[in-house]
């Protein structure tokens, strides 16, 4: 696969690298702020070995990349494709932005721009889903940048903080993504 495929404007995906990338991972891990952007259990801290081991265990189920910045190489984030459906052609993404200084920046939007590239244009798929909880905005928004659209909600599925919240369940397929990457290349130039 051609590499520009996986390079973006100011961030490519790279093969997840147990060895280099698990202890930045275990350190985002430790942030409280991000474990309840992305998870819905309770806080769970993990060290580098126990997120190498998993990483390797679910090697060939999980297409699993970090998120790098061109101009220094810094892992900035995770991406993931899983929970195949080959037959009907559906995946599920996952897609986390672990310093906490680059939330808001577009770093996001632009690898999931990506991810679904991949995912449409390499491995041939019709769709692609992911959830979302009702309180994570800025991720909502990047999503639909992307072309995913909200398909359903678990209504209070959700409590933090006193609060109950909705999971959102959002879906793109492959004709909404290309039109949304062509507006978004057309903005990059």
């Amino acid at each position: 696969m051609n590499a520009s495929a996986f390079t973006g404007k100011r961030i490519r995906l790279a093969v997840f690298d147990p060895e280099r990338d698990s202890e930045k991972m275990a350190r985002w891990n430790q942030n409280s702020q991000y474990q309840q952007l992305l998870d819905s259990g309770p806080s769970n801290l993990f060290t580098p070995a126990q997120i190498k081991e998993w990483i390797e265990k679910h090697y060939d189920e999980i297409y699993n990349f970090s998120i790098r910045l061109l101009d220094d190489d810094r892992m900035v984030g995770i991406v993931d494709l899983s929970g195949f459906d080959w037959t009907a052609g559906n995946a599920w993404v996952g897609i986390g932005i672990g310093e906490p200084d680059l939330w808001g920046k577009g770093y996001g939007t632009e690898a999931m721009h990506l991810i679904l590239r991949f995912a449409f244009e390499e491995l041939n798929l019709k769709r692609v889903s992911l959830t979302v909880f009702e309180y994570n905005e800025r991720a909502y928004q990047s999503y639909k940048k992307t072309g995913f659209r909200e398909e359903g909600r678990l209504r209070q599925w959700l409590q933090r903080g006193g609060e109950r919240y909705d999971l959102i369940f959002m879906g793109v397929l492959r004709d909404e993504w290309e039109e949304c990457y062509r507006r978004y290349l057309m903005e990059q130039t």
